[in-house]
């Protein structure tokens, strides 16, 4: 299944080991799902990354090869507004640029979609639930 992660659950994989985002981000890396990621997304992880968690620049290097390694990068074409929350958009752009299967997110105001054109979105819960 081609995924897309929420900044919020790689940041909980990365910043909170042992829980369900690094759960999630293992299905990908043992090959049961394959991670798409954009550079604005990857940029909101970043920043968040260094200004809320203080992490520094060699550290954030570290995930940016790493996620670059790991994540198919895409290039969304078009900026589109569905969702109120402007950055919340961004998910919506990568998973259409990538041709994404399911968007999974803990986010209240994008579960409530249930999908976007024919891509999912599910709560952590039920993507960690799926076989």
């Amino acid at each position: 299944m081609r995924v897309v992660l929420d900044t919020n659950i790689l940041i909980s994989a990365i910043v909170f080991p042992g829980g369900n985002g690094e759960a999630a981000l293992q299905k990908i890396i043992e090959g049961t799902d394959h991670l798409l990621i954009s550079k604005p997304l990857l940029y909101e992880l970043l920043e968040v990354l260094g200004r809320k968690f203080s992490r520094d620049r060699e550290e954030l290097s570290r995930v940016a090869v790493f996620l670059g390694d790991l994540a198919e990068m895409v290039n969304p074409r078009s900026k589109i507004r569905v969702l109120d929350d402007e950055p919340d958009n961004r998910i919506l752009e990568c998973a259409m640029a990538g041709n994404a299967d399911a968007i999974v997110t803990g986010d209240r105001a994008i579960l409530k979609h249930k999908h976007h054109q024919q891509i999912k979105i599910i709560s952590l819960k039920s993507y960690l639930a799926s076989a």
